[in-house]
């Protein structure tokens, strides 16, 4: 007696592919409402003011950041004005 071996791995696919469709054609979820929000729980209230020191940590680079960005920005300024009055001192000297 020989097996033949599409048959036996076709086998196991069929019925993974009938227990499928099966399950496709089951019964439609009963749906779920939300719970609501109970009302008598106060809001989260921030932290006090005595734990501010991982907020302080976050902070102090920011802050640094934010300074160093205005003194390259006013940089940047004072480059963009010297850079527009040397073009315009060249522009006024006649070519020789």
């Amino acid at each position: 007696m020989t097996t033949n071996r599409r048959t036996s791995r076709a086998a196991p696919f069929a019925a993974f592919l009938t227990a499928l469709a099966l399950t496709a054609c089951g019964p439609e979820p009963t749906p779920v409402e939300p719970t609501p929000a109970p009302e008598d729980e106060p809001a989260p209230q921030a932290a006090p003011e005595s734990h501010t020191g991982l907020r302080d940590a976050i902070n102090a680079p920011l802050e640094q950041a934010r300074a160093v960005e205005d003194t390259v920005q006013q940089a940047s300024d004072a480059q963009a004005e010297a850079i527009e009055a040397a073009e315009g001192a060249a522009a006024e000297t006649p070519p020789q």
